[in-house]
């Protein structure tokens, strides 16, 4: 289910997006027992089963299904000498879902309209792991940390668009738990600003 991310067009980058902060409160105890599954869907209808499982996480009466995403990646483009940022899906036709797989919840995500299964054998799901998660963007609730690095160490992104890099420190902020630092891309050194939870100290 991954897709490799370093086999872009020479003219195409992939920029960080910032995770939202939804991503960082503190999980209740039943989406502690929750997986990510992924889900197949007729073409062009990521949105609007994304849009419909919503619906169900809002309405349901006992929690199973805590989130939905279709992911995406922004990139930039350049066309006619400009940088242009588009916001593309990673993988076309699939949405993910975090959930508790029940009967229940299992019924309710498989017959969403738009939706035409499961991504596993039958009608066993397969949850993703932490690896395909990561590939994914997903980045699970964080806890308030330091790292221990400073300017010049080298550092391994694992989460987010960069996953995979390796990046050079240039600057720390504990304070707001953030990282700069260059990775280098299409032969270039580009700086990025990263989270404490998008790295790990080599």
């Amino acid at each position: 289910m991954t897709q490799s991310k370093n086999n872009l067009p020479e003219d195409v980058e992939i920029i960080e997006d910032p995770q939202d902060q939804d991503d960082q409160e503190m999980v209740s105890e039943a989406e502690k027992e929750a997986k990510w599954y992924v889900i197949h869907t007729y073409s062009g209808y990521e949105n609007k089963v994304q849009t419909k499982i919503q619906m169900i996480i809002e309405n349901q009466t006992k929690e199973t299904i805590f989130d939905v995403r279709v992911p995406t990646e922004k990139v930039v483009e350049n066309k006619n000498g400009e940088r242009v940022v588009k916001e593309r899906k990673i993988l076309p036709g699939y949405v993910i879902v975090k959930m508790i797989i029940t009967p229940q919840s299992w019924y309710l995500v498989r017959n969403t309209q738009g939706v035409t299964g499961f991504v596993g054998s039958a009608n066993t799901p397969v949850p993703l792991t932490p690896a395909e998660i990561a590939q994914f963007g997903v980045r699970e609730q964080v806890r308030h940390r330091t790292l221990e690095v400073k300017a010049g160490d080298k550092v391994q992104i694992i989460y987010g668009p960069f996953a995979g890099f390796m990046a050079e420190v240039e600057e720390v902020n504990q304070e707001k738990e953030v990282v700069r630092g260059l990775i280098n891309m299409f032969g270039r050194e580009t700086s990025v600003e990263l989270s404490f939870d998008d790295v790990e100290v080599e």
